[in-house]
This record gives structure tokens, C-alpha cells and sequence, in this order.
């Protein structure tokens, strides 16, 4: 699992989460995510497939969280103010970080899109 350090001056800095931000407008959630990865971590799109996606719906608003795969644990490295570090972190090993809220209240639902988007297996 890539995950992003936030920044402390961020929105629940200090803890670790998805790379992502809001949408522009017209963009699907893919093209969001995507280009705040390449923003946030200088993440090329052509080193990851989109797979899948969950939606976390709070009636108003919603949440989506893109699910892509690599062949290739490569760590983006053009890191911008809003992201203290960039990780691999094995999924057995993420109640070992600080989370934030909103991704470790969903985990368990984006693990299990995750796997359902990829027939079960790891990417």
C-alpha cells in the first residue's frame, strides 16, 4: 500500500493516508486522483493501473478512493510541501502508523473493494 505522511500544518497532519484531493471540475475520480498523485509525489501515471474504486457515500458528498496496481514498488520522489514522505507500507503493518481518520475508518471497506477489484490477489 502507497501511503502519504502528511504534512503537520495539513488537515490531521502528522498522520498517514492516500495520496488525493479534491476534483476539478469535470474530472472523474481517476483523473483526480492521478493528477494529485503526479502533484503530490511526482507519481507518473504509467507506473500504476487503475483496477477499481470505492465510493464512501456520506449522502451530500461522497469520497472516492481510486485502487490501482504497480509491477513495481517504485517511491515517487518530487515530494511537495504537502507530503513529508511517501511509503510502501505492507497492509499487515498499517495499524503501526498513525492514520488518518477518515482512511482508517474506511480501510477495512477500500481493502475489501481492493480485493474484489483484483480477483483476490495482491497487487
Amino acid at each position: 500500500m502507497l501511503l502519504q505522511h502528511r504534512a503537520v500544518w495539513s488537515h490531521y497532519g502528522g498522520t498517514w493516508g492516500l495520496l488525493g484531493g479534491a476534483r476539478n471540475s469535470g474530472e472523474t475520480a481517476e483523473q483526480a486522483a492521478g493528477r494529485e498523485a503526479a502533484e503530490e509525489a511526482g507519481l507518473e501515471s504509467s507506473s500504476y493501473t487503475v483496477v477499481g474504486r470505492y465510493v464512501d457515500d456520506h449522502g451530500g458528498w461522497s469520497y472516492t478512493t481510486v485502487i490501482a496496481c504497480s509491477d513495481r514498488a517504485t517511491l515517487p520522489d518530487a515530494l511537495t510541501a504537502e507530503t513529508v514522505e511517501v511509503r510502501w507500507v505492507p497492509v499487515g503493518r498499517l495499524d503501526e502508523l498513525p492514520l488518518h481518520p477518515g482512511f482508517a475508518t474506511s480501510w477495512d471497506q477500500v481493502l475489501t473493494a481492493a480485493r474484489a477489484s483484483t480477483g483476490g490477489r495482491e497487487c
